[in-house]
């Protein structure tokens, strides 16, 4: 190398907090830890990266190596770089999140297991990885009012109820039924389909799309969706 330097050098990994939804809780994935430090202990999926890759892909490659798990993006949300919060050395690590419907999962590579919590039962975590999921949580929920997301979590056809649970489980909020549809109506970010389905109570329900194009246009006049 033309350039090399003589102070110590952290070591950089990656970790992924991948949130998906049930149909009534939003869950998140995570390995079980094959080795030490922690072995047995749960984590998110991670692991250091790679001198030839970027910290993006190196988030995608762990998260598959360890899970089985293959997502078209991850988004970046925060780095942690705490002295000590890896016991084997300084280690930096650069946290994504992304939002997936539900899949088999398996472990691998160093993961002794994988599994998918629902976010009210996870377990106390290794490292600072329960620091990770509450800085993830809260990135989720601020970008909430700025972006539609969710709608990656559900069918690509849904009930307005299920759209409402969806919200309430990512805000840990209730909602008033009437208030919540007439919100998102009024918006225009849905497209109501020709098609109904039976729900449990015997009522017909209409089933909508997410509309892209509607979003767009919203975004340029300054999107922001209130509660």
């Amino acid at each position: 190398m033309k350039y090399h330097y003589k102070y110590p050098h952290p070591s950089v990994t990656t970790d992924c907090v991948i949130f998906g939804f049930d149909g009534v809780q939003l869950t998140v994935l995570l390995v079980e830890r094959g080795i030490e430090p922690y072995k047995g202990r749960w984590a998110f999926p991670g692991g250091f990266l790679k001198m030839d890759e970027s910290a993006e892909e190196g988030a995608r490659r762990e998260l598959l190596e360890e899970t089985g798990l293959s997502t078209a993006s991850v988004q970046q949300f925060y780095t942690f770089s705490d002295p000590q919060r890896d016991p084997r050395e300084r280690v930096i690590t650069i946290a994504y999140f992304a939002l997936v419907r539900i899949s088999e999962v398996k472990g691998g590579d160093d993961a002794a297991d994988a599994r998918w919590f629902p976010i009210s039962e996870v377990p106390a975590l290794a490292f600072d990885h329960d620091r990770i999921l509450r800085m993830a949580l809260l990135s989720l929920r601020r970008q909430i009012h700025f972006e539609p997301i969710g709608f990656e979590l559900l069918p690509e056809q849904f009930t307005m109820t299920q759209l409402q649970h969806l919200y309430e489980a990512i805000l840990g909020v209730k909602f008033d039924r009437r208030n919540f549809y007439n919100k998102f109506l009024r918006l225009g970010l849905l497209t109501q389909q020709d098609e109904t389905i039976t729900l449990p109570n015997r009522k017909e329900a209409f089933l909508y799309k997410f509309n892209p194009e509607s979003y767009a246009e919203l975004k340029q006049k300054g999107f922001k969706l209130e509660f």
